[in-house]
């Protein structure tokens, strides 16, 4: 007695529609990836507006204590992070312009061109608390 074997066809996918699913999916990724790099740059400049935040607060407490702002990071406390042009993890620098009895003005400038247009990000703080930026990327 023999038994008829009934071969099934597996079901699946063709090579050919994975690969043009595959480049649907490309082409979406690159129609998409432009809107992405401004909330990137939004998220990245978030570093400066804490950084100088934290600035500020220092700032404060030296002037409580001092009746004058700092003029150095090291005379208020405020410990710069290694940037990433020196092999570290911060993406901006943060330096005091000037600073006296009255008030004083800070910065944060951008180590990375954030969307590669030759031009750097810089965010300000004075002794009021409010942030700014000054040049856009």
């Amino acid at each position: 007695m023999n038994k008829a074997v009934i071969l099934k066809a597996e079901e699946g996918f063709s090579l050919t529609e994975i690969l043009v699913v595959i480049v649907i999916i490309g082409i979406l990724v690159l129609i998409a990836l432009p809107q992405f790099t401004s909330v990137i740059t939004q998220a990245k400049t978030t570093e400066a507006k804490i950084m100088l935040k934290h600035l500020h607060t220092l700032q404060e407490t030296f002037y409580y204590q001092h009746d004058r702002y700092g003029s150095e990071l090291t005379d208020i406390g405020f410990e710069q992070n290694t940037t990433l042009d020196e092999q570290g993890e911060a993406r901006y620098r943060i330096e005091i312009e000037n600073a006296g009895p009255q008030g004083y003005l800070a910065k944060a400038i951008a180590v990375v061109d954030f969307d590669k247009d030759g031009v750097f990000n810089v965010w300000q703080v004075d002794q009021t608390g409010a942030i700014r930026q000054t040049v856009a990327d």
